[in-house]
């Protein structure tokens, strides 16, 4: 059987570049943007061009704002923790380790969730491997995000020396923002909103309730284009998109389903599974996985990931982490082991982590120094 996975556009722009491409405009050097004497990358967690697209109309600033060739391409898989510490390293999930929202400890039967880990599970910082873009561009690098991030260890794990600064209201994280830019000239400033991917992953992205918060969002764009700088210029983006999969899409791995013979383990997240099978059944779980799944799923080995480069280049001690087999969603299903006792996650209304276009791209927004460039 041949595989065909999803392969990026020659010339698209991937979510690694955009911190070191805002950091080279500060020297007038960016092949994507113009010069700026400072710059604000603002992340809104959740929010995918697709996603943005369909409800034009209620985030009228963003959309007029964005041209249509304001898009990049987020990281495999397309999820919260492996895009932030891309965007914030550089790096693809290949290098920097983070290989999905929950992962193996190599060496052991422990799936952590590398969001919380570091801090419910001792998972040392040195499980992300790449240096900090704050480290290493040497720039004065500000994070402003909520109060509850300070001090986490995803937080230093992946912003490393970054100067934190807090506020729970979005206007005033934005102001905020704005203020620590044009105070410190050749600064970068992380900005960061989770209100949307709260609100999807309870609600839906095609709720009521996710409308009024982008309406709340773009109102916070406003504000903080109102509040700029004339040197300062900005980057709308995001971490991923988000597709709806409503309860009577999941699919539920129950004991003694033929479908998790020969598995030890299942990690990722419900559109993105690493299957760790046991010693000497990786091939017959990936066969199996593909007679069941492949009308409706990319299944692929750990090798099959590796040559594509959707990880970029893999490193040894990485390997490990990553499944025997990835099973990611291409169809509007997800996958939830319901042997466990937890069902909260079943719950879940919005989605993401694989490889589907509304997964995957993202805007690329520019305000400020940066508008029209």
């Amino acid at each position: 059987m041949t595989l065909s996975l999803p392969v990026d556009p020659p010339r698209a722009r991937s979510l690694t570049r955009v911190v070191t491409e805002m950091s080279a405009a500060l020297d007038g050097g960016s092949e994507w943007f113009a010069p700026a004497r400072s710059a604000i990358v603002w992340v809104l967690d959740g929010l995918g061009v697709s996603n943005l697209s369909a409800r034009a109309g209620h985030a009228r600033f963003l959309s007029e704002a964005r041209a249509k060739k304001d898009v990049a391409r987020t990281v495999f898989p397309s999820t919260t923790a492996a895009a932030l510490t891309s965007l914030l390293t550089g790096t693809l999930p290949g290098e920097h380790g983070i290989v999905g929202y929950r992962a193996r400890v190599p060496g052991t039967d422990d799936v952590i969730n590398l969001l919380r880990g570091w801090d419910t599970d001792g998972l040392p910082l040195e499980f992300q491997r790449s240096a900090t873009l704050p480290a290493t561009l040497g720039r004065p690098f500000f994070a402003v995000s909520r109060n509850e991030y300070a001090g986490t260890g995803f937080t230093a794990a992946t912003l490393g020396s970054a100067e934190f600064h807090g506020a729970d209201d979005l206007d005033e994280r934005v102001r905020l923002a704005a203020d620590l830019a044009a105070q410190h000239p050749g600064s970068l400033v992380y900005l960061y909103a989770p209100d949307l991917d709260a609100i999807g992953h309870k609600r839906g992205w095609e709720s009521d309730e996710w409308v009024a918060g982008l309406e709340r969002v773009d109102a916070a764009a406003r504000t903080l284009s109102a509040s700029l700088d004339r040197g300062t210029g900005v980057v709308v983006t995001s971490d991923h998109g988000m597709v709806d999969v409503p309860r009577h899409r999941h699919l539920l791995l129950e004991e003694g389903d033929d479908l998790l013979d020969g598995i030890r383990l299942i990690g990722g997240e419900p559109r993105m599974l690493h299957l760790y099978a046991q010693p000497g059944a990786a091939d017959a779980v990936l066969a199996r996985w593909r007679q069941a799944e492949a009308s409706r799923s990319w299944v692929f080995s750990r090798a099959e990931l590796e040559a594509s480069g959707l990880m970029g280049a893999i490193d040894p001690e990485v390997r490990a982490r990553i499944g025997d087999v990835i099973v990611a969603a291409r169809a509007g299903i997800a996958y939830y082991d319901d042997r466990l006792t937890d069902k909260a996650p079943q719950k879940m209304i919005g989605q993401h982590g694989s490889l589907t276009d509304e997964e995957r791209i993202v805007p690329l927004i520019r305000l400020g120094a940066f508008a029209g460039a």
